[in-house]
């Protein structure tokens, strides 16, 4: 009986330990640091927004994370939707060496339908002045929300 206890143990104890190497390999793996960047640099957390399935008239704001990762302010120095529907707003201070930025994007949502649309960041960043960020979705028509 001592024997079958004993192994029961152990095998709970290996388990708990080779789940807890796996869980710090993740913590390690979504913390890692981003390159830093002689410069200014900007890097984001994602370039791409996925609304998925909204209601219309639904609130259409979202936001894109961004780090300066380079070694100089960042200056963000226009912000450009692809047409009228989407709408972003930038900082219009300098962002820090490694200091957040967000840059906000509104999309129309009385627009029924499936969009992907693009916002032109151009800024100061080395290497890559101009970045295009996408947003999209698929807004509901009335008759689908109330089902």
């Amino acid at each position: 009986m001592r024997k079958i206890i004993l192994l029961a143990m152990l095998t709970v104890l290996g388990v708990t330990t080779s789940n807890a190497q796996e869980t710090t390999k993740k913590i390690k793996a979504t913390t890692a640091k981003v390159a830093k960047v002689d410069g200014a640099g900007m890097a984001f957390v994602s370039e791409t927004i996925d609304y998925g399935t909204i209601a219309h008239n639904a609130d259409g704001k979202r936001e894109f994370v961004f780090t300066n990762n380079g070694t100089k302010p960042l200056i963000i120095t226009n912000t450009q939707g692809s047409c009228g529907c989407t709408v972003p707003t930038s900082p219009k201070e300098p962002i820090a060496p490694g200091a957040k930025g967000i840059i906000g994007v509104k999309y129309a949502t009385d627009r029924v339908g499936a969009f992907t649309k693009t916002v032109t960041v151009t800024s100061n960043a080395a290497g890559q002045a101009t970045r295009v960020l996408t947003i999209k979705g698929t807004v509901l028509a009335d008759e689908a929300t109330k089902s």
